[in-house]
């Protein structure tokens, strides 16, 4: 049985203040919180600052990019071993806007996912696709090259504890989220497609949702077989409806 993972995105949004009142409201919302995990990917400078709040509570911490070199002459990069420092569990690869707004590809996403594993961090790697994909009808096809990318780099070995997060572009931030039967069909093609490679691997992969998950959907989302929780980001912003969502992980 695969436990739900939960996990927000607070993409560049924050301050020392704000973080306090949010990160206190998330301990305290999630106290005693079993059955199901709840992190929250912070911008660089507040990593210090998540884990001074979080530690010893139920709540993960982790950062939403790292460098795709171990280190170096690269300014203004992050390495994973920096990351590790900082006591993060967790890091977001590929996210579709690093993807469309800062030009990595999918051989540049693998090389970043090559170094988290390495580091011993669980990289949580996201696909999807445009709406325009959808509407020409290849989202198969590109959720597919996306995940290969990473496949092929790092093996079966290299993807086992690691996270997939199906997030369709044209459903991150617009209000509009796919049905549940939309995201569980991508999900059930994931699932397929790792099964490919290693069925054990397949059926172990925690695979999450992310594409304007609330508080009102997220429990009808995750009572679908292949979904196993939600990366979220506006919703994330919010202690009480981050905690209403991990509850709905933690319920179904």
């Amino acid at each position: 049985m695969r436990e739900k993972l939960v996990a927000g995105n607070w993409k560049m949004h924050g301050g020392l203040a704000e973080n306090k009142v949010l990160l206190d409201g998330v301990v305290a919302g999630l106290s005693g919180l079993t059955g199901a995990k709840a992190a929250v990917c912070v911008p660089y400078p507040y990593l210090f600052q998540a884990q001074s709040v979080l530690q010893n509570s139920p709540v993960a911490w982790g950062a939403q990019n790292l460098s795709e070199h171990a280190k170096g002459a690269y300014t203004g990069e992050v390495s994973a071993s920096m990351l590790k420092d900082f006591g993060c569990q967790y890091v977001i690869i590929g996210h579709s806007e690093r993807r469309s707004l800062y030009g990595e590809t999918d051989a540049v996403v693998a090389h970043k996912y090559k170094w988290a594993h390495a580091a011993g961090l669980v990289p949580i790697l996201c696909v999807g696709e445009s709406l325009a994909e959808r509407e020409n009808g290849v989202t198969e096809q590109v959720v597919a090259r996306q995940l290969d990318a990473v496949v092929h780099a790092v093996g079966a070995a290299g993807m086992k504890g690691a996270v997939i997060a199906y997030e369709p572009v044209w459903a991150i931030g617009t209000g509009k989220t796919a049905t549940p039967e939309q995201a569980q069909a991508v999900h059930a093609f994931i699932r397929g497609r790792l099964r490919e490679v290693d069925a054990e691997l397949a059926e172990k992969t925690v695979i999450q949702y992310g594409g304007s998950v609330k508080a009102a959907n997220a429990a009808e989302l995750f009572g679908m077989p292949d979904i196993d929780g939600g990366l979220i980001g506006g919703a994330s912003l919010h202690a009480e409806d981050f905690v209403a969502i991990c509850r709905a992980a933690q319920a179904s």
